[in-house]
């Protein structure tokens, strides 16, 4: 077994511990996700990212199993590190590794984050639509997570022996990364609203699936007569996977502009992806309140777009990881800063976090 492997799988482990330790002990009773909760779950969440960023910057090299200087070169060569080797040192060439890897984990983890921001948004249109009481939304997200970490795992991974075999690829995620920056810029004001009842996923349930008209609490399947039949609750799961993987096409390809090494893309990724069930309930009352935020986004995806396209010409002029870093933690936090500073006018709000509903509603 390679030291990738065992290093993927331990992380794993980690990942589906923190999440069994959260659906089996935390959340036992299907409850509505307090404020303090979500804060203390984000703050918690975090701190085990920065954790993460502190064990690759000791020992990132045993990742790869690297044991020498040409172990080394290669796995530069490979994943396209900005890297220099110091012949004939290898524990000072390892230092300089360790800290190159956690800072591309480091730019990464913020880039996932951020662009999580926007799923959010979704999200609450989601939930809102479809009526879902506030108690279940905890047990939504967390199987939606689960689905995430799967396809993520599987996007990354065939998207890096893409861009290893065919590295006009890049330019191909570049160009439609512009591309999805500059229409989210012009569609920043659109009233984006979910047809419950024409929605893609909707229809393809009703069609191959025995579809139950009401909510039972928080299942997602129920028996009637003897004929299995899934809930609404199991179409508001299935329409959010596939906003997840929706979004996948946009975050994937804007990480690979900060480091080629799928795994380092895939452990970013993940603590961002764990974080956002929390973050959702942290933000989600007040995410509209942020009005530049989608603004800072789409400049955000263009510029990583740019990065991408001409990534060529900005090795040779010096540009590092951490000029990428300064520029989107700037950009976000100019976003953000303009938004407290600018706040909206007072006026019906496009986003609402989906009240309490009626049990009676559901069942």
């Amino acid at each position: 077994m390679t030291s990738e492997t065992l290093f993927l799988l331990g992380f794993l482990l980690f990942i589906f511990f923190i999440l069994a330790l959260d659906l089996g002990l935390l959340n036992k009773k299907s409850d509505t996700v307090s404020m303090k909760q979500a804060g203390l779950m984000s703050f918690f969440v975090v701190a085990l990212s920065m954790c993460f960023y502190f064990v690759l910057i000791t020992y990132g090299h045993l990742l790869h199993g690297i044991d020498s200087i040409e172990k080394l070169q290669s796995v530069i060569t490979r994943h396209h590190h900005p890297v220099k080797i110091i012949p004939g040192d290898l524990d000072h060439s390892i230092q300089l590794y360790n800290q190159n890897l956690g800072l591309e984990y480091l730019t990464g983890y913020v880039v996932e984050y951020a662009l999580s921001v926007d799923n959010i948004f979704v999200i609450v249109l989601i939930f809102g639509a479809f009526g879902v009481a506030q108690k279940n939304y905890h047990r939504v997200l967390f199987w939606g997570i689960l689905g995430a970490i799967v396809m993520r795992f599987i996007f990354i991974f065939v998207g890096a022996a893409l861009i290893e075999k065919f590295e006009w690829i890049m330019y191909v995620f570049g160009a439609f990364l512009v591309f999805t920056g500059v229409k989210m810029f012009f569609d920043r004001e659109s009233d984006e609203k979910i047809d419950t009842q024409n929605h893609p996923v909707v229809k393809f349930a009703n069609r191959f699936f025995k579809v139950h008209n009401h909510f039972v609490g928080n299942k997602f399947f129920v028996t009637i007569d003897g004929v299995r039949k899934v809930t609404p609750l199991f179409l508001v799961l299935l329409i959010i996977e596939g906003t997840d993987l929706i979004f996948a096409v946009d975050s994937i390809p804007a990480i690979f502009s900060v480091t080629k090494d799928p795994y380092i893309v895939f452990f970013s990724n993940i603590f961002a992806i764990i974080g956002l069930r929390s973050m959702f309930f942290l933000l989600a009352g007040i995410i509209d309140k942020f009005r530049f935020l989608k603004i800072g986004l789409a400049v955000l995806l263009t510029f990583i777009g740019l990065k991408m396209l001409f990534h060529h010409y900005l090795e040779e002029w010096g540009f590092s990881t951490t000029h990428s870093l300064l520029i989107i933690v700037g950009i976000l936090g100019a976003s953000i800063l303009f938004s407290l500073i600018f706040p909206e006018r007072k006026k019906e709000r496009k986003l609402k976090y989906n009240p309490e509903n009626q049990d009676d509603l559901h069942r």
